[in-house]
């Protein structure tokens, strides 16, 4: 198959780019602006919903912080690397992650009915240990800002493919519209906008790919020959070097980003208590269409032998390549964009707004307990605007997005274990989750550095894991989970009734 189909689109200007970005952060404004006249009205609104999302807004909502640049960009383009392997061991972990939430969850939602943060839980559960609830929250936070950042390259890659646009100017051109409506309506906005943005994603991407497929001469049949000729490698779906390369290393780091992320706690202890267990089983079985639809991408750039040159050098760009130099109508091209611009945009404002949550409860009134609603309010919301910024000064740095990505899942699997075994160890201690955080970065890191992203992975994790188990056989003593149910409502009273 010639390669030479592919031809840039003359009226895929930077104008038709910027009223992409700008517009659809125009509509969320305008339905955050709303959200906000109707349903907060403090901090507690902002950064818990009062704990009144429902099952249907639940499932959105966790798909679309879920449905990141990261299963929209790279299904594509680890199916390219790897072929079929590669959209396998991208494609399985990414569901199953979302659903290994459902034990922890019902465990802390049942135990710690009016908590905010995994990181106020780690608090109570080893007595107010400054160094535990420490490591947490900073590990919280550099979390988030990994999430925005990442998103934040999502977007400007797509953007300066497509459009042409300097990515620095779409990088800023997103994080502006971005926390411009996240800023108003907090949890609240997240989960309506997210909502709306899964609707955007799904449909819409099958109706891209399969006019890709049907502009391609023979069809799918084609594309599926071109690839067994060029490698009938990229047709099996489990290449032991696809697992190595990088699939069991993002198989933990799926898992660390569901488990260890606030983003996802702060869903927990938002959504209605009888909902949870559901609304993560439902929310990781409907995820799978969305990256398996996207990462057929990947077999398309195989079949016409495209490498990494023609999109720019950063194999995540083979989606959108593919989709604005195939020759599709406009308003498919533009539809593709808005899938990644939705996936993107709904995931920084989900990590925004699990951020203040945490400066809310984790910060604020943890050193500052007798701070009033008046003062917390608006510190609240002015650390989704600076967690923004800190993410836009990485991103105008210029690192590679496929070896953020993976570097993110790294770091983040080093708290996996620790706080697994945190949750449902009743002999876990200080001594073995901090040490368990500590040992696996220290050691765990370099050897990923050295050796490699499996050797180094794996060693994280049982570094990790080890650890705790040593110290709680040594010198554990059990922790009573209920006691967790004496914890009190740190920003303010739930509604009788909200659940």
């Amino acid at each position: 198959m010639d390669k030479s189909l592919f031809a840039s689109m003359p009226s895929l200007t930077p104008t038709l780019g910027f009223a992409s970005m700008i517009g659809l952060g125009l509509f969320s404004l305008a339905l955050s602006y709303a959200v906000k006249l109707l349903l907060v009205r403090n901090t507690h609104d902002f950064i818990i919903a009062d704990r009144r999302v429902g099952f249907g807004f639940g499932v959105a909502s966790v798909i679309s912080v879920w449905t990141w640049a990261m299963a929209v960009m790279m299904s594509s383009a680890m199916t390219f690397q790897w072929g079929l392997s590669g959209l396998f061991w991208f494609v399985v972990p990414n569901g199953l992650a979302v659903m290994a939430m459902i034990p922890f969850a019902r465990v802390l939602r049942k135990n710690m009915p009016e908590g905010y943060t995994i990181s106020e839980f780690i608090q109570y559960r080893f007595s107010k240990s400054k160094v535990a609830t420490g490591i947490v929250t900073l590990t919280m936070i550099f979390g988030i800002v990994l999430e925005i950042l990442i998103n934040l390259k999502g977007t400007s890659l797509v953007v300066s493919t497509v459009f042409g646009i300097d990515w620095r100017v779409a990088t800023v051109v997103g994080i502006v519209c971005v926390l411009t409506y996240s800023y108003f309506g907090g949890l609240w906005t997240s989960v309506m906008t997210g909502t709306l943005n899964t609707l955007m994603i799904t449909v819409p991407a099958a109706i891209v790919v399969a006019a890709v497929f049907a502009t391609i001469p023979g069809g799918a049949d084609a594309v599926f020959g071109a690839v067994n000729t060029a490698g009938p490698e990229y047709l099996s779906v489990l290449r032991p070097e696809a697992a190595a390369g990088f699939g069991i290393t993002l198989a933990f780091g799926l898992l660390a980003a569901t488990v260890s992320d606030q983003t996802f706690w702060q869903k927990v202890w938002a959504i209605k208590s009888r909902d949870v267990g559901r609304t993560f089983l439902w929310a990781g079985a409907l995820f799978y269409p969305i990256p398996i639809c996207l990462g057929m991408l990947g077999l398309v750039g195989i079949a016409y032998g495209l490498t990494p040159a023609d999109f720019g050098g950063d194999i995540a760009a083979v989606g959108p390549y593919i989709v604005s130099h195939i020759g599709l109508p406009l308003t498919l091209v533009l539809l593709y964009v808005l899938v990644i611009l939705a996936a993107c945009y709904s995931t920084i404002d989900g990590a925004s707004s699990a951020l203040s949550s945490i400066v809310a409860v984790d910060i604020v009134k943890r050193y500052f307990p007798s701070v009033s609603e008046r003062l917390l309010f608006p510190i609240t919301k002015i650390s989704v605007l600076l967690g923004g910024l800190v993410a836009t000064i990485i991103v105008l740095s210029g690192v590679d997005f496929t070896t953020l990505v993976l570097t993110t899942y790294a770091l983040k699997t080093s708290i996996l274990l620790p706080l697994v075994f945190a949750i449902l160890w009743p002999r876990t201690n200080t001594l073995g989750f901090v040490g368990g955080i500590v040992a696996s970065i220290a050691i765990g890191m370099p050897i990923y550095e050295w050796v490699g992203e499996l050797a180094g992975t794996l060693s994280i994790v049982a570094i990790g894991g080890l650890t705790v188990v040593v110290f709680g056989i040594l010198g554990g003593k059990d922790f009573d989970v209920t006691s967790l149910r004496r914890v009190r409502d740190e920003i303010a009273s739930p509604v009788p009734g909200a659940e």
